[in-house]
């Protein structure tokens, strides 16, 4: 189990961090946001904070202990929001859309974490409750 938590903590951090610094960015309608998301791939300026709102909230979700129905909800987000940009870029006819295979992969590896971390814990908690260890 400590080595799943510290495995979870160390993914779901690096996760939180790399959604967090996309998500400011949008939320002030930073000038670079600006460009990468309505210059360059062609999405309307509003969309920009709300993305980025998006974003944020979902940072705070996963960051929050409990609540896992809204934890696998932020999870799907993050997912569609990463599979969405990487087809933007994509279709926009960028070669940098290689590069968000990373964000999917940290984002793939950290909900395996999350899953494990919840079976373990559930176990864990069958395991107390019961008396009776659980295979």
């Amino acid at each position: 189990m400590k080595k799943t938590n510290i495995f979870y903590w160390v993914f779901t951090g690096l996760l939180a961090f790399l959604m967090l610094g996309s998500a400011i960015p949008d939320i002030i309608s930073h000038p670079v946001a600006i460009k990468g998301m309505h210059e360059d791939l062609g999405y309307p300026v509003y969309f920009i904070p709300f993305i980025g709102v998006a974003k944020f909230l979902g940072v705070v979700a996963i960051l929050t202990p409990g609540f896992h129905r809204l934890k696998e909800w932020a999870y799907a987000g993050f997912f569609f929001d990463l599979i969405g940009a990487t087809y933007s870029i994509y279709m926009a006819g960028k070669p940098d859309w290689i590069y968000n295979l990373i964000p999917l992969a940290l984002l793939t590896t950290a909900y395996m974490f999350y899953q494990k971390r919840r079976k373990l814990q559930q176990a864990g908690a069958t395991t107390h409750y019961t008396g009776v260890a659980v295979a």
